[in-house]
């Protein structure tokens, strides 16, 4: 296949992606955004297979298969739940790639007469180094969401020194790269380093940041891919890492705005110890008391309201009670009463977490309501129904100085008229610390699993 042509369809494939990341804006076309892009994708996989000099077809062939069975086996066998894993396990797997194409590219062009251009040992250098902190620090995200390690940070002594003294010589392999070194041992030492400095960078970082982390290994991830692109000379490969990498990294600001915290403190605040808040204290020093709740009166007080707000959390996600909560809100709805959903930017373990799992359950998009369009009509709510969340409920944020997450905005439950949390336990959340909206006098703990506490109320609405 000659150049221009290769250049034009590479150029289809780029504005295919531009125009599936546009769609993927709006749930209404998030489908179809997805299917563009597969289509962008299988376009450039053709063109790329038909360029002259490749070889090794029946390898290739062998390596897509399996890698298309992952796929396939991956999407249908996945649940709902857990996305934010599987998302965080892919793409550790594009940083390791990169990684590996980085060392494969050193080990051909090394024995080329001349060696390497200076500007293709930057690329390796870029491709390898953030892609293998990717991949490491991916597969960590990965086992602190499956739950194989702590979510709470895990902080070991002198971390930061150690992080910088391994980072140092994963950036002294390259700079000897980029001086003329060769040898496969100088990409490879580099690709280690920089595996264990992913590892390291991301144990201290505590569940309740594992969106933010998602998103900025994301973001790694498309700029190792568009430093591989320089390198092998593949416009769409360029421009497709750039497009990640920046989205990436616009998401990873807005979540941490969201948070009302720096990159920085979530990066390096090891976030999400466990701590008691002064605002938990409080409420036990003053003598307050938890309230509990059955579904039987939860059913009485949703049936005879005339707006129900429910607000989803992490604690939904894991009970799998997406249908559920579908189903006490058709029933309600069926009575009169007015329902929507209060969505916070970060609620669950990725960014848009609770948003797939409610359209899962086929719940209307326009009873969706993001924090800054439900937080106005919370005040005229008669009812809100949190379903496992936690810190994104807190009052402490907004009422608390001494609290680690003061000035995050949050999902204002407190300004309804009633407040009930269905919740296993009084444990605190991934952030680590008591939260005074469990001991408000107009709150209620209904203390059971979300998917068994929706069954029993619903079955008690249908008996009124």
């Amino acid at each position: 296949m000659n150049a221009d042509l290769t250049n034009l369809l590479y150029l289809v494939t780029i504005v295919t992606f531009v125009l599936a990341l546009r769609f993927l804006s709006s749930p209404k076309r998030a489908r179809q955004g997805n299917l563009l892009g597969a289509a962008g994708m299988l376009l450039a996989i053709a063109v790329t297979l038909a360029q002259d000099g490749l070889e090794n077809f029946s390898w290739i062939a062998v390596a897509m298969a399996i890698g298309a069975v992952v796929g396939v086996v991956g999407a249908r066998s996945v649940k709902m739940t857990a996305m934010p894993q599987m998302v965080a396990l892919f793409n550790g797997v594009g940083g390791g790639a990169v990684a590996l194409i980085a060392l494969a590219e050193f080990h051909n062009l090394a024995r080329e007469a001349g060696g390497l251009a200076g500007e293709e040992s930057v690329s390796i250098l870029l491709s390898a180094l953030i892609g293998s902190i990717s991949f490491s620090g991916s597969l960590v995200a990965f086992a602190k969401l499956q739950e194989l390690l702590s979510g709470r940070p895990i902080v070991y002594p002198r971390q930061q020194y150690v992080n910088g003294a391994i980072l140092l010589v994963a950036l002294t392999l390259g700079i000897a790269i980029i001086a003329g070194a060769e040898g496969d041992a100088l990409v490879v030492g580099l690709i280690l380093a920089a595996a264990v400095f992913g590892v390291l960078f991301v144990l201290p970082i505590g569940g309740a940041d594992m969106p933010v982390v998602i998103s900025l290994l994301n973001a790694f991830t498309g700029l190792a891919a568009s430093a591989a692109g320089f390198l092998l000379h593949n416009n769409v490969l360029i421009v497709a890492g750039a497009l990640v990498g920046a989205s990436g990294t616009l998401l990873t600001l807005l979540m941490g705005r969201a948070m009302n915290r720096s990159i920085a403190n979530v990066l390096f605040g090891a976030f999400g110890s466990v701590q008691a808040s002064s605002g938990g204290a409080a409420a036990e020093m003053d003598g307050r008391t938890v309230r509990s709740t059955s579904p039987e009166d939860l059913a009485i007080m949703l049936s005879y309201a005339r707006r129900v707000v429910f607000v989803p959390g992490y604690g939904l996600a894991v009970a799998q009670a997406q249908h559920d909560v579908r189903a006490l809100a058709e029933l309600l709805e069926a009575k009169g009463v007015g329902v929507l959903y209060g969505i916070h930017p970060v609620a669950g373990r990725m960014p848009g977490h609770m948003n797939v799992l409610l359209a899962e359950a086929n719940v209307p998009y326009d009873q969706l309501k993001e924090m800054d369009e439900i937080n106005p009509e919370l005040a005229q709510t008669d009812v809100v129904v949190i379903l496992g969340a936690n810190d994104v409920v807190n009052p402490a944020a907004r009422t608390d100085p001494s609290s680690p997450i003061y000035g995050m905005p949050i999902i204002e439950a407190d300004r309804s008229a009633n407040v009930v949390v269905v919740k296993r336990s009084l444990s605190p959340g991934f952030a680590g610390i008591d939260n005074p909206l469990f001991y408000d006098p107009k709150t209620s703990m209904l203390f059971a699993d979300a998917k068994q506490a929706l069954e029993s109320v619903a079955l008690a609405v249908k008996k009124l």
